[in-house]
């Protein structure tokens, strides 16, 4: 799990360094979709991390209004 983990938070570090500095910035959320994924992966693992990634990642449209969404401190998450 450990190569899952490190592998997920390399592609979200990519991505902050290669390929957001030449988008302009559209995540609809703060924290952004990357640092959210980043301390998703870290606080709970590459499976429960990565779905919680996943499912913010596939949120981020122009349907939602977006908005402050911090990584759950508990899984499973709490509404």
């Amino acid at each position: 799990m450990k190569i899952m983990k490190t592998l997920l938070l390399k592609t979200f570090r990519f991505y902050q360094r290669f390929i957001s500095p030449l988008t302009p910035p559209s995540c609809r959320f703060y924290p952004t979709c990357s640092h959210y994924g980043i301390e998703a992966v870290e606080k709970h693992g590459a499976l429960k991390g990565g779905y919680l990634a996943a499912k913010r990642i596939l949120s981020c449209h122009p349907f939602n209004k977006g908005g402050i969404d911090f990584v759950p401190e508990e899984w499973p998450p709490k509404k």
